[in-house]
C-alpha cells in the first residue's frame, strides 16, 4: 500500500500537534525530516527539516514498528508545537518525499484491513470520537475491548451448531434419530431470536446514549415550557412572555444531568393554530415528540382545558417514557391529579425550583443502563440484526415443513448476516460506506 500522511489533532491553537504517517516508506521519510535513527517505542527529541532542508521545529517524533502499530504497518507520528502552519508544513514535505495523503477513516481502514481490530471495533472508534457523553464513551471503550465482538462469536456459534443438526437431518434423513432433536432445533432458534430481538430493543432505546438522550417539553401555550427550559438551561435561552404562541419553534440545547447527556426540545404550544406561521410550529412540536426518548408533558397547576385534554390523549399513545409536570404549583393545585394516574408526576413551580424534575429524569434515564456492555451502533449493524432474525424465522417455517436443505440455506444466510458486524462478506462496498464518514487523520 501506498505511504499516507494526515494530521490526527483538531485544527487550533494547542499545546501540541501531532502528524502521523503509516505505510512502508513511513521510518524512511521519517528519517529525512529529522536526519536521525529511530529506535521503535521510544520518543525521540529530534528537529525537524522540510524538503530543503530548512527547519521547521523541534518536536517528538515516535516510530512504531510494524506489526506493533495501530496500523499494522509502520507508522511515525511527528509530535510538534500547536498550530495549523507548523503541522501542514511537516505534511507538506511528507508530501513531497511522496507520502499520499490519507483519506477520511484510512488509517482505521488500514487497520482493519491488517487483522488489528475487526469492523465492530472499527465503528466503535467513529463513534468514540463522536461520543459527547461520559456514559457513550464508558459503553464504547468497552466495546473497543470486543463486548459486541463476543456476542457475534456467541450468536455465530449456536447458529453453527444449528447448522450442524440440521445436515444430520439431512443426511441420515432413513436412520433413527432422536425424536427431540426437532423440538430441540426449535427451542435453540427460539432462544437466538429472543436474543436478537432483545439486543434490537435496547439498541434502540440507548441510542440516545451516544448522541444524546432527546427529551421534548411539550403543553399547551402559557403552561411556562419556556420558563422550564431556561430553568434546566440555568440560561434566559427561550423568551418568556403571557403572550399565547410565543414560542412559535422548536428550540434544542444540550445539558447534563447526571451522568447523561439532554438534548432539551422545546417546542411551540400545541393548540388550533391561527395562523400559516403557527400551524408549522405545532406541526413540528408533534414531529419532536416521534422523535424523543422522553416527553415533559407540562399542565397548568391552575386549570384544565380541552386544549389540556388534546395533550392528554396524545401522550397516552406514545411508546416512550412520559412525565406529567404539573407547573405553577406556588399559585396552588387546582387541578384533579388522577386525570395523570398512569404517569409519574412530578409538581413544580419552574421559577423557583425544578430538582424534583431533574431527579425523575435521571431517575428514567438510569434505568437505560442496565443492559449488557454492547449495543448496535451503526444502521448496518442494526441492519445485519434485523436480516439475521428475518433468515431465523424463514427458517422456521422451513423446518416445521420439513424443508431441511431450504431450512439450512436461511441458517446459512442468518450466519453470514450476523458475522457481517465483525467480519464483513461484501468488503468494497461495505469499505467505503463504513470508513467514508470518518475524519481525515484517523
Amino acid at each position: 500500500m501506498n505511504t499516507i500522511a494526515a494530521i490526527a489533532t483538531p485544527k487550533g491553537v494547542g499545546a501540541i500537534s501531532i502528524v502521523r504517517i503509516s505505510g512502508d516508506d513511513a521510518l524512511e521519510i521519517a528519517k529525512k525530516l529529522t536526519k536521525k535513527d529511530l529506535k521503535p517505542r521510544y520518543a525521540t527529541l529530534s528537529k525537524l527539516y522540510d524538503y530543503n532542508n530548512e527547519l521547521i521545529d523541534i518536536g517528538l517524533v515516535i516510530y512504531f514498528k510494524a506489526p506493533h502499530s495501530f496500523t499494522g504497518e509502520d507508522v511515525v507520528e511527528f509530535q510538534c508545537h500547536g498550530g495549523y502552519a507548523i503541522s501542514k508544513l511537516i505534511l507538506d514535505t511528507l508530501f513531497k518525499y511522496g507520502v499520499k495523503p490519507a483519506e477520511p477513516g484510512e488509517f482505521t481502514k488500514r487497520a482493519f484491513l491488517n487483522g488489528k481490530i475487526d469492523a465492530s471495533k472499527a465503528e466503535a472508534i467513529a463513534k468514540l470520537i463522536e461520543t459527547r457523553s461520559k456514559e457513550g464513551a464508558k459503553l464504547l471503550s468497552k466495546q473497543l475491548e470486543g463486548e459486541l465482538q463476543k456476542f457475534v462469536e456467541n450468536v455465530r456459534d449456536k447458529l453453527i451448531e444449528i447448522m450442524a443438526y440440521a445436515e444430520v437431518f439431512i443426511d441420515y434423513a432413513e436412520e433413527d434419530l432422536p425424536e427431540t432433536m426437532d423440538k430441540d432445533i426449535k427451542d435453540r432458534l427460539n432462544s437466538i431470536k429472543e436474543l436478537l430481538e432483545k439486543t434490537l430493543e435496547a439498541s434502540k432505546r440507548r441510542e440516545g446514549m451516544l448522541s444524546g438522550y432527546k427529551v421534548a417539553i411539550v403543553g399547551k401555550p402559557n403552561v411556562g415550557k419556556s420558563s422550564l427550559l431556561n430553568a434546566l438551561l440555568n440560561t434566559n435561552r427561550a423568551i418568556v412572555s403571557d403572550i399565547a404562541g410565543t414560542t412559535r419553534d422548536t428550540i434544542e440545547e444540550d445539558i447534563q444531568i447526571g451522568q447523561h447527556l439532554i438534548r432539551i426540545v422545546d417546542t411551540a404550544g400545541i393548540r388550533e393554530a391561527k395562523d400559516e406561521i403557527e400551524k408549522i410550529g405545532v406541526k413540528r412540536s408533534k414531529e419532536a415528540i416521534e422523535k424523543s426518548d422522553i416527553i415533559l408533558a407540562v399542565f397548568d397547576a391552575t386549570s384544565f382545558t380541552k386544549e389540556d385534554e388534546e395533550i392528554l390523549n396524545l401522550i397516552k399513545n406514545q411508546d416512550k417514557d412520559v412525565i406529567v409536570v404539573i407547573n405553577k404549583i406556588d399559585k396552588g393545585l387546582k387541578i384533579d391529579l388522577n386525570k395523570f394516574k398512569d404517569f409519574p408526576i412530578v409538581t413544580i413551580s419552574a421559577k423557583d425550583d425544578i430538582s424534583p424534575l431533574t431527579r425523575k429524569i435521571e431517575e428514567i434515564l438510569d434505568t437505560y443502563n442496565t443492559e449488557d456492555n454492547y449495543i448496535l451502533i451503526s444502521a448496518r449493524q442494526v441492519n445485519a440484526v434485523e436480516n439475521a432474525l428475518q433468515e431465523i424465522k424463514n427458517a422456521e417455517e422451513f423446518l416445521n415443513t420439513g424443508e431441511l436443505e431450504l431450512f439450512s440455506y436461511n441458517i446459512q444466510n442468518a450466519i453470514r448476516e450476523i458475522s457481517s458486524i465483525t467480519k464483513p462478506f461484501e468488503y468494497d462496498e461495505m469499505l467505503d460506506k463504513m470508513f467514508g464518514s470518518f475524519c481525515v487523520g484517523k
